[in-house]
């Protein structure tokens, strides 16, 4: 009986802390998301809520076979998500991995972009997160590009 007992305090413990976590990996989730609604609906004010002051914005680009960095302001990223258009943009993601360290958070998502329902192009982002007095917030953002090798 005492081992029963023992048994069921241990996954009860075991089991909070999952859902813990997993409530945590949710509201990392939810600040990421909101980054994409914001740029599907045109919302600039959803999609800034996702970032920290001096988020750094940077895209890997590949010319001639050679890589580099290329950074730009996030304000002009919001910019061109709050100014009027015809087209949708749609960047349709899958998380890929999430960690989280207390107040730090890494999230790798695949993603495939559409403007309106025709492809443009795929990649991998990656975020880093973190939590302070406005809860969870993207402080640092790099993402790939390509037009080939994406997955289905």
């Amino acid at each position: 009986m005492k081992r029963v007992f023992v048994l069921a305090l241990v996954c009860a413990f075991f089991s909070q802390k999952l859902m813990a976590q997993n409530s945590v990996e949710d509201s990392v989730k939810a600040v990421v998301n909101n980054l994409f609604a914001g740029m599907t609906k045109g919302d600039s004010s959803l999609a800034s809520s996702a970032f920290a002051e001096n988020s750094i914005m940077q895209t890997i680009v590949n010319k001639n076979g050679i890589s580099t960095v290329q950074t730009s302001p996030v304000s002009n990223f919001i910019k061109f998500i709050g100014t009027p258009h015809t087209q949708k943009y749609d960047e349709r993601i899958v998380f890929t991995k999430v960690l989280i360290d207390g107040p730090l958070a890494s999230v790798w998502t695949d993603y495939k972009f559409y403007v309106d329902d025709k492809f443009s192009h795929c990649g991998v982002n990656s975020f880093q997160l973190v939590k302070g007095e406005k809860g969870w917030q993207i402080v640092y953002i790099i993402d790939t590009r390509r037009k080939d090798d994406c997955k289905s």
